[in-house]
């Protein structure tokens, strides 16, 4: 005997698989979805971290009121400068009321720092090396707005080798730091003495302009307009503190902080 169908069967078993389906299609969405709503809730939460404005900042590192604006300089594009040789800058010269803050390796690890700079939109630079500068460090700096510049290498040393030799070397290490950067770095900084007449030469065929020295944060003549003061950690090894201090006395004298690329 047939057995007869309930009446709305049809319906009910059609509407349950087109339940079944959804659900499934839902969840299938949910799950490939997952990680882009994961970035960007990571991004949304970045945002809302971000580092306080620096007239909210400035009381945070001791500093009397915000930092003045440097003065705007268009720096001029690397394709229209035609070199022989890189340049070797202590200073800058400059009528501008800005002193120029410069670091070396010890930056790229001291997340304080990098916290002071990105809060007060510092315009530094920091000479480093490929070795040092990971992935993770890189965009820590980038996030901070912080110009990177290579440093010469301590071994090999570069002095008395030939032209290509150096060149290799340097270039390579251009070449490294621009991968980790998306820009390719035109300052340098040469460890004492290192280098020779050659050294120029090569550096300008890696398209490096200034090989970059500056004074101690501790040269009484660190303070005047063009200088370029190299912030070291103080005897505590405490780098931040130090160059909020070095803040507080630009400040103190009627000076901020330029940006060095935009003089260089």
């Amino acid at each position: 005997m047939r057995r007869r169908a309930r009446p709305g069967g049809g319906n009910r078993a059609a509407r349950a698989v087109a339940l079944a389906s959804a659900v499934l299609l839902l969840t299938g969405c949910a799950q490939s979805v997952d990680p882009i709503e994961r970035l960007g809730k990571k991004a949304a939460e970045g945002v809302r971290r971000s580092a306080p404005a620096p007239e909210r900042a400035y009381r945070r590192w001791g500093l009397a009121a915000p930092l003045a604006a440097p003065p705007r300089h268009a720096a001029r594009p690397l394709a229209t400068r035609t070199l022989s040789q890189a340049g070797v800058v202590d200073r800058v010269t400059t009528t501008d009321r800005v002193v120029f803050l410069t670091y070396d390796d010890a930056a790229v690890r001291d997340r304080s720092l990098t916290a002071l700079i990105g809060e007060l939109r510092l315009p530094v630079t920091v000479f480093t090396t490929p070795d040092t500068l990971g992935p993770g460090r890189a965009a820590r700096l980038r996030a901070a707005g912080v110009t990177v510049g290579g440093r010469l290498p301590r071994h090999p040393a570069l002095t008395g080798l030939p032209r290509a030799r150096q060149r290799a070397e340097l270039c390579a290490r251009q070449d490294r730091l621009a991968a980790r950067l998306g820009t390719r770095p035109r300052l340098l900084r040469p460890r004492a003495d290192a280098y020779d007449a050659t050294t120029l030469r090569a550096a300008a065929d890696c398209g490096i302009t200034a090989l970059v020295r500056g004074t101690g944060a501790g040269d009484p003549d660190r303070l005047a307009h063009g200088a370029i003061i190299r912030v070291t950690p103080d005897d505590e090894g405490d780098l931040t503190g130090r160059t909020a201090r070095v803040l507080r006395e630009v400040q103190g004298r009627g000076l901020t902080v330029g940006n060095l690329r935009d003089y260089l």
